[in-house]
């Protein structure tokens, strides 16, 4: 049973982007490269048609990947978030208790989580610890590196 997958519009239309140029240029490109290996003679012999083939395997597992995403997708309206308490798409301001540092990140779904651009993982370590808390909580996290506490220090948008 597929889990619902959640999106912002942005993330949505971006895998829908993706997919499609799979379907559309990834399929075109793989499919040359298939009759081009073809044309090289004895297939049972042939390593280059056997990288092609297994590209294309690929490139399906990818694109039922991403076509299982949209089926199940539900897209997030950011306007009717509660920003009462940590949960997807909130925007959370947390503080760091051991380091005395202060962060801000944004709470999203596996596929939207770049932490470059500060987009954690609702399915994440952290992402979990801090779900469901409220303004002032301590979260205490066991991460892979240790045992973590987080003030929240402000949710919003």
């Amino acid at each position: 049973m597929s889990r619902i997958a959640y999106f912002t519009q942005e993330g949505y239309d971006k895998i829908a982007a993706e997919l499609d140029d799979l379907k559309t240029r990834g399929r075109a490109e793989a499919a040359k490269a298939i009759a081009e290996a073809r044309e090289k003679g004895d297939l049972s012999e042939n390593a280059e048609y056997d990288a092609a083939k297994d590209a294309q395997g690929m490139l399906e597992m990818k694109i039922h990947e991403l076509e299982t995403s949209i089926a199940n997708a539900q897209i997030i309206d950011s306007s009717k978030v509660d920003t009462s308490q940590v949960s997807i798409l909130t925007k959370v301001t947390i503080k760091n208790l051991k380091v005395n540092k202060e962060m801000q990140y944004q709470i999203v779904s596996e596929s939207e989580a770049d932490l470059k651009a500060k987009k954690l993982s609702i399915d994440s370590p952290i992402g979990k610890g801090l779900v469901g808390k409220k303004v002032g909580d301590i979260a205490e996290i066991q991460t892979p590196a240790g045992l973590m506490k987080f003030e929240i220090l402000n949710i919003g948008i």
